[in-house]
């Protein structure tokens, strides 16, 4: 697995949902295995086998994460620079049609487009990501549509 770049409160997030997945999580899909077993006959209990499909899903989801965690590079957000876009900046851009966005540059973990955080893997970011102001890069668009993004301010 390559190497996770994450913000401090990425990373915390994401222990966060660890420690709620073993401690929390576990506890109610046990409880509800137990439940399912009191039924009786396995072979006709849907409620069991759904029981176990969700502890399956549960520990799929806490091995991910811990995965994760095991290869994150936490940035130090004061040796960030404003001068060229990196994980962690926030950056103002316009596309080829004038039109103006802001997002941050995430790592693929912390990605949120709905809430402006975009992965520096992400055809916008990777096309933006190492520029500085006045510089523009060019994204690929899943669609195959290019466009031309200019960045235009760059901010911790």
């Amino acid at each position: 697995m390559k190497e996770i770049v994450m913000t401090s409160e990425g990373y915390k997030k994401l222990v966060d949902e660890l420690e709620y997945l073993k401690t929390v999580e576990r506890k109610e899909v046990a409880e509800k295995i137990k439940v399912a077993l009191s039924f009786g006959d396995l072979s006709e209990n849907s409620e069991y086998d759904e029981a176990k499909n969700d502890q399956a899903l549960l520990e799929s989801r806490i091995a991910a994460i811990e995965a994760q965690l095991k290869h994150v590079r936490i940035l130090d957000e004061s040796e960030l620079s404003s001068e060229v876009v990196h994980v962690g900046s926030k950056v103002r851009i316009k596309d080829d049609k004038g039109r103006e966005f802001s997002y941050t540059i995430s790592g693929a973990t912390e990605a949120d487009p709905f809430n402006g955080k975009i992965s520096d893997e992400s055809p916008v970011g990777h096309a933006v990501v190492g520029k500085k102001v006045g510089e523009t890069g060019e994204a690929v668009l899943p669609n195959g549509t290019i466009v031309l993004y200019t960045v235009l301010e760059i901010s911790k």
